[in-house]
């Protein structure tokens, strides 16, 4: 069983940057893919970014591609998005998730609460 916190969600204007963080408890985070995503008002939830397990690989939605990092340290348990040249449009609740195993796509196990990020125009 694992559990994931988000934080780091705020308001921002445009252009602005933000950095989410998503903890994770127990002692098996670094066997976990770990992956965002985010779902806007009267919108499906869409995936954002994945990290494999040993941080060596990412992806991520065109969407934000060149503007958003996803990292780990396996040490902390943690995950990271840092969000640069935020836009409204990427306003949503974003989600951390965990799944088994090296795939990004496919069905992920674990879920957070979530954190609000809005951008201002």
């Amino acid at each position: 069983q694992v559990q994931l916190v988000e934080s780091g969600g705020g308001l921002v204007q445009a252009g602005g940057s933000l950095r989410l963080s998503c903890a994770a408890s127990g002692r098996t985070f670094s066997s976990y893919t770990m992956g965002w995503f985010r779902q806007a008002p009267g919108k499906e939830r869409e995936f954002v970014a994945a990290i494999i397990r040993s941080g060596g690989y990412t992806y991520y939605a065109d969407s934000v591609k060149g503007r958003f990092t996803i990292s780990r340290d396996n040490a902390k348990n943690t995950v990271y998005l840092q969000m640069n040249s935020l836009k409204p449009e990427d306003t949503a609740v974003y989600y951390c998730a965990a799944k088994s195993g090296y795939a990004y796509v496919g069905s992920y196990d674990y879920w957070g609460q979530g954190t609000q990020v809005t951008v201002s125009s």
